[in-house]
């Protein structure tokens, strides 16, 4: 299929149902990366509870990466998005071209640091040197941090596109990743030894003959990283192809790849607020989690393990609950790009408020559903812990009332990205987790004494009220700037 048939326009005609065309392959590929999860730790799971610990102990340190180095990528979806609007299509593949050279060079630096220091960095998280949970972390953690190139040139080419106006082909190679990574999840992770995939198709005897042949054990833990590493690798080595040869709308020359100072400089200026606010978004839920467990001590109520446990069940909820709204945030940062470029702010504008309305008419009913339905949702996840089950109900009926005013902040905070106030976006998240959440969380516990009931009307709080500082700021219209220069427009071809 052609570029043409496959990116959207953004910036004539109708506006809802371009929004949506470009949102919901976003929303599919989000539902995609929880698969990805789901996949290791389904796996990874019959490897044995040390293996499960340790995949635990990495996620915080993979999660920072990600969260540090994705930052950047934003800054590709803005400059593609709004030269493209602009008409600037030179310039679109220039700029896709330096974000894609600048984020490769960075994730090298990742990688040779992260190696170096993961077995230093584990322990601070919790790990004990010379135990078996230290070495498995050690060695899935560094394994990805080997991979990190691929990880982030797939993620450099999901937003070069997003920008673009193309969901599609990212959701498709993304498909292609996750089908990669379940076939090689059982075989590098438990080997050919006794392997229930084997029983679950009825070829035992393949099995056996397998290993007879190879005594392939499998690398456990770390095999997990490496099929994750190798999918991702596929993707980002064919994306980089779809970019080389210019069968996506975008075309890179090598030269387009060598950095240049002015180009990164302004990569720099606008991905880094959004690379400072999901790295400390990820060390904010670490913040959030101890609190759980000081407000379980310091309640004499629920055990730590009791209420971490429920919280760690709402924050799955909550991410299973928040994947549209992701999807649609991202696709509004696109169609906010696009038409800031063709200076048509008054379309930006409006495009926000139609996201925001959208995913507030979808939240109405998943929050009476929360509401009315906590118990059994909340079951679901653990069945037969009573007691997890009942402050898990408490933190959805609390919580989910609030799941609106959540979608929308996260929908206009993806009209600030769009427009390149990046550090807009970055200062609003910093309020809601370090301003609101974590603040009246702690006096809730310390002062008044509700245990972790506390820190649940603390996150309700904090969701009202970033949604309305938030919004507050959008309508005074100081976001409405280009970062790109803004020529006469060129008609589209289509």
């Amino acid at each position: 299929m052609s570029a043409k048939a496959k990116d959207v326009n953004l910036v004539d005609g109708d506006l809802v149902k371009p929004m949506l065309v470009l949102s919901l392959p976003l929303v599919f590929s989000q539902i995609m990366q929880v698969a990805y999860n789901l996949a290791d730790t389904f796996w990874v799971g019959r490897v044995g509870s040390e293996a499960v610990s340790a995949l635990s102990f990495s996620w915080p340190l993979v999660f920072l990466m990600i969260s540090f180095g994705g930052g950047f990528t934003v800054a590709g979806t803005v400059l593609v998005a709004q030269n493209k609007g602009a008409g600037n299509h030179d310039e679109v593949d220039h700029a896709a071209g330096q974000t894609l050279g600048f984020v490769i060079l960075l994730s090298a630096g990742f990688a040779l640091i992260g190696y170096l220091l993961t077995p230093i960095l584990l322990p601070l998280i919790g790990t004990t040197p010379g135990t078996e949970v230290h070495q498995l972390a050690v060695d899935y953690t560094r394994t990805i941090f080997l991979g990190v190139a691929f990880m982030f040139g797939f993620f450099i080419f999901q937003a070069l596109l997003r920008g673009w106006g193309d969901t599609k082909t990212p959701m498709y190679l993304m498909g292609l990743g996750v089908v990669i990574n379940v076939f090689l999840d059982p075989f590098l992770i438990l080997g050919f030894n006794a392997n229930p995939i084997f029983g679950l198709v009825g070829l035992e005897g393949l099995g056996q003959s397998l290993f007879a042949a190879t005594g392939f054990t499998g690398f456990g833990v770390q095999g997990a990283a490496i099929a994750t590493v190798f999918s991702r690798g596929v993707g980002a080595l064919v994306g980089f192809w779809l970019l080389l040869s210019g069968r996506v709308g975008i075309s890179l020359s090598p030269r387009d790849l060598i950095p240049e100072r002015e180009m990164v400089e302004r990569i720099v200026r606008i991905g880094a607020p959004s690379s400072i606010e999901q790295s400390t978004r990820a060390l904010g839920v670490t913040a959030l989690t101890a609190l759980v467990a000081y407000a379980a001590v310091n309640a004499g109520g629920a055990s730590t393990e009791t209420a971490v446990a429920a919280f760690g069940i709402g924050n799955r909820l909550n991410s299973l609950v928040f994947l549209p709204a992701i999807g649609l945030a991202q696709g509004t940062s696109t169609v906010v790009g696009q038409n800031l470029g063709a200076d048509q702010a008054e379309r930006a504008e409006r495009a926000v408020f139609w996201g925001v309305g959208i995913i507030v008419t979808a939240l109405v009913f998943v929050s009476a559903i929360a509401y009315l339905f906590a118990e059994p949702i909340v079951a679901v996840f653990i069945p037969g812990e009573e007691e997890v089950i009942a402050i898990g109900v408490d933190y959805l009926r609390i919580i989910g009332p609030t799941f609106l005013f959540l979608g929308a902040f996260n929908v206009v905070n993806g009209g600030f990205r769009g427009s390149g106030s990046t550090r807009t976006a970055m200062v609003f998240s910093l309020i809601s987790l370090w301003v609101l959440r974590i603040p009246a969380s702690f006096v809730l516990v310390e002062f008044f004494s509700m245990g972790p009931t506390g820190i649940w009307y603390g996150i309700a709080f904090s969701n009202v009220g970033v949604a309305l500082l938030a919004f507050a700021w959008f309508t005074r219209g100081t976001w409405k700037n280009s970062v790109v220069d803004v020529g006469p427009r060129v008609p589209s071809d289509d």
